[in-house]
């Protein structure tokens, strides 16, 4: 099976007037469409580096990138990028955020419309598309922000630490929610995280990755007996602290 994205031996390095620091040395892995991957590694290994070289923000020093077999860099319309904040502007309502993208990309038809409709009915936001963003509560604007995402139709969607900047409760429940979102529209994602009981709850596969210049440590297939899961419920399953130890000694040795 030919994967949605490929990533043969990339290298990257940040230059200044003082000279070159490697942030990512001879990185490899495959994603397959549909799968849901997670990245984890010490503090300032490269994790977000790794997502701007995806996202064709960046160029690699060396190696390749491909996505469905083409370079990133002209398929950018295929790819969805959620940051640590949501990005809501004040001065918009709730439903004229989450059309933004589709304004720019004139691309604001009634078919994207009614999709647009039917999202924010299915994903509780309904009532609120004509409220302010300030009167959202965390979680409310998490799921506007993927909505907005998710409007443009991306084939893959990046994730750096979406989740954080929310209270524990709030977090555990959005993770839920957006989870069954990506997989009810059978999206491919990869999330970025320091949290490894998020990347154990949420992922098919954890991509470890060692200290700067970040490599490979180990990838971890996720299998739990009980299919389909929530990240909720796969806390409690029997696998999730035999992972969760796992990827805790890894990131220790790194």
């Amino acid at each position: 099976m030919t994967p949605l994205l490929e990533l043969n031996h990339v290298t990257y390095a940040y230059h200044s007037k003082s000279g070159e620091t490697y942030a990512l040395s001879d990185i490899s892995f495959q994603v397959q469409e549909g799968e849901f991957i997670a990245v984890i590694g010490p503090s300032g290994c490269g994790k977000s580096t790794l997502l701007s070289l995806i996202a064709g923000l960046l160029t690699p020093e060396e190696g390749r990138i491909l996505l469905n077999g083409s370079s990133p860099k002209t398929q950018k319309e295929k790819i969805g990028y959620m940051l640590q904040k949501d990005l809501l502007f004040e001065w918009r309502t709730v439903y004229r955020n989450v059309i933004l993208g589709l304004e720019i990309q004139r691309r604001l038809t009634k078919e994207t419309k009614e999709n647009i409709e039917k999202m924010l009915k299915d994903y509780g936001l309904w009532r609120f598309r004509d409220a302010r963003p300030s009167e959202l509560s965390g979680g409310m604007r998490q799921r506007a922000a993927l909505i907005r995402t998710l409007a443009l139709n991306p084939r893959l969607l990046l994730l750096d630490e979406p989740f954080s900047a929310l209270d524990f409760q709030t977090r555990l429940s959005v993770c839920d929610d957006v989870t069954g979102i990506l997989r009810s529209q059978k999206k491919t994602a990869v999330l970025v995280t320091h949290d490894l009981s998020e990347a154990v709850s949420m992922a098919d596969r954890v991509i470890v990755l060692s200290k700067r210049p970040a490599k490979i440590r180990k990838v971890l297939p996720l299998h739990f007996e009980q299919p389909d899961l929530t990240p909720f419920q796969r806390r409690s399953a029997p696998e999730f602290n035999d992972y969760f130890n796992l990827l805790w000694k890894e990131l220790n040795d790194a």
